[in-house]
């Protein structure tokens, strides 16, 4: 396998996790994080050198849709603590003052 073949699976794994974050598949997110890691392992084996133009736009791009994926997980993080503050009753948020009993 060469560094290209591995790039292009942690792109297209990347993909997946990102159709997968958009559908809430928690199934089809654990295989496509397994097939990006085991991808991501190759490239490490395959060690360094010297990157063609092509190596460097497949980097972008891979780079890119990971900056996709943490967007979506932040913003799927951000609605569920909505959601706990709300069923909670905390309206302060999270970032605001605790509930303080004096004495």
């Amino acid at each position: 396998m060469t560094r290209r073949d591995a790039l292009v699976r942690v792109i297209d794994a990347l993909h997946a996790e990102i159709s997968a974050l958009k559908t809430n598949d928690v199934a089809g997110l654990e295989r496509a994080t397994s097939g990006k890691l085991r991808a991501i392992e190759t490239l490490q084996a395959l060690g360094d050198g010297p990157a063609t133009p092509e190596l460097r736009g497949l980097a972008e791009e891979a780079d890119r849709l990971n900056d996709t994926c943490r967007i979506y997980v932040n913003l799927m993080a951000a609605n569920v603590r909505r959601r706990l503050q709300v069923l909670s009753g905390d309206s302060a948020g999270a970032y605001g003052r605790g509930k303080l009993a004096y004495a």
